[in-house]
């Protein structure tokens, strides 16, 4: 990084008693950023007690949805007093678009609740229970389509704001570890017995080999750098905001790498030769995650994510969750010969877009946490 000295010769003339006219340029080298290998922060849950309010707010929500899948009935005040409650609220930092969304599937979710769902004769009904877990009569299960859809419209949108805000400080770096759902000691788990991985960090977690390579220890790096060079000063500005750029970047990416993960699950459990009611639920219960992480990025601005509203659109249509019309989320169960490729087609999408390779579409098809024990 290089800084221009003006009028150097000048002041050079007064030390060695000589006059001249000229103005010289002088270019001077800053030290390259040194990057610290742990992330180091005294006071991180104060820094980032806003944040981590509305992690504590998402999970109640999460908590209160949940209990639908028991067969009991939710209440729509209760879920709607979850959402908008708090300061802020997660209604107040998730999407216009997204909101909007989450108000109308919450009380479709309490009209679902203490009923049962048979995707046989979808969409008859109101939906309930199947497989313990909770779909409308369309087969989708708003609760992950709530809340995965989250991680993106609300929680990464509220990254934003923090990114965006004049005057970026070290302190708030410690916001966008906790929004993201990380702690400053980065476990790479969502199994640790301390500090463990939540909400986006805990499916980054989940797709990186922890090879020193992978997608989580990239995002780590990422706010590390970030932090050392606000830490320097102005001087490193430009390592500021490329490390800021890419912990974007690779937030989305791990996002999207568990779309693939869900969708290749989905996949997998529908076409085996005996199919059993548990694998059916379960395939609608992976395929309505996916449906929920792609959701929540649409109404994000263009130029704050690499993929366009449009592409989006064209996922949601092969998922049969279009954004604006009728989901048929059951006609993966009812017709899985016809239905099944276009997943495939939102998995090809989702490689073009990223540009990830063969080797990456393998590799996302591990939950890397449970494979290695860690």
């Amino acid at each position: 990084m290089k800084f221009n000295w003006k009028n150097s010769f000048f002041l050079l003339a007064l030390s060695f008693s000589f006059f001249s006219c000229e103005e010289e340029t002088t270019d001077v080298t800053f030290p390259i950023l040194e990057v610290p290998t742990t992330y180091e922060s005294a006071a991180y849950e104060s820094n980032a007690s806003t944040e981590l309010a509305v992690r504590t707010n998402l999970s109640e929500l999460v908590s209160q949805m949940q209990v639908g899948r028991t067969g009991a009935r939710v209440s729509e005040a209760e879920l709607l007093t979850a959402f908008t409650q708090g300061n802020p609220s997660l209604k107040d930092i998730t999407t216009a678009y997204y909101s909007d969304k989450v108000v109308n599937w919450l009380p479709e979710l309490a009209k679902a609740s203490g009923g049962t769902f048979n995707p046989i004769t979808a969409p008859i009904g109101d939906g309930g229970v199947y497989g313990g877990y909770l779909f409308d009569e369309n087969g989708l299960e708003l609760e992950q389509v709530v809340e995965k859809g989250l991680f993106g419209a609300a929680l990464y949108n509220h990254a934003l704001t923090v990114i965006k805000a004049d005057n970026i400080t070290a302190a708030d770096i410690d916001k966008l570890v906790a929004i993201f759902g990380a702690h400053p000691s980065f476990q790479n788990s969502d199994a640790a017995e301390q500090n463990k991985d939540v909400f986006a960090a805990k499916y980054a977690a989940r797709r990186d080999k922890n090879d020193g390579n992978g997608l989580y220890t990239a995002i780590k790096t990422n706010l590390i750098t970030a932090k050392a060079a606000i830490e320097k000063g102005q001087d490193y500005n430009q390592d500021r905001d490329k490390a800021l750029s890419d912990f974007r970047y690779n937030w989305e990416k791990s996002n999207m790498a568990t779309v693939i993960n869900y969708l290749l699950g989905t996949i997998s459990k529908l076409n085996g030769a005996d199919v059993t009611d548990a694998d059916r639920a379960s395939a609608l219960h992976s395929y309505s995650e996916a449906v929920g992480f792609v959701h929540g990025w649409k109404g994000i601005a263009e130029n704050d994510k690499a993929i366009s509203d449009a592409d989006i659109d064209q996922i949601l249509e092969y998922m049969n969750a279009p954004a604006n019309g009728n989901v048929t989320s059951y006609v993966f169960i009812t017709d899985s010969f016809n239905q099944l490729p276009k997943l495939q087609l939102a998995i090809d999408k989702l490689k073009e877009v990223y540009n990830f390779t063969e080797q990456d579409i393998i590799d996302f098809e591990y939950n890397w946490v449970n494979e290695q024990g860690r």
